[in-house]
């Protein structure tokens, strides 16, 4: 996988407690391998193997991929767990 840089916005302070609806996204790497995106993927947001599959390849070849939807604080532990895991995440 390309690597790519890992961009932060800033959070506004309403957006952090509201129902807003956000997007976890995870960047290309020349780090990790396909299979152990998808394993990541598998484990850490739920995602079926077609589904882990298809965001892996999504990433590679397009630099990104929206993984996830849903509020901040939900995204929030999902993005920390991939990062532990070696990932490049983000929430917008």
């Amino acid at each position: 996988m390309k690597e790519n840089q890992n961009i932060k916005k800033p959070l506004k302070k309403d957006d952090i407690g509201s129902g807003k609806n956000r997007m976890l996204f995870l960047y290309n790497d020349n780090v990790n391998t396909f299979d152990y995106v998808i394993t990541c993927l598998i484990e850490v947001c739920e995602h079926d193997i077609v589904q882990a599959e298809q965001c892996a390849f999504i990433t590679h070849y397009k630099g990104k991929c929206d993984i996830k939807k849903g509020d901040y604080k939900s995204l929030k532990t999902l993005r920390e767990s991939l990062i532990e895991k070696g990932l490049k995440a983000t929430i917008d």
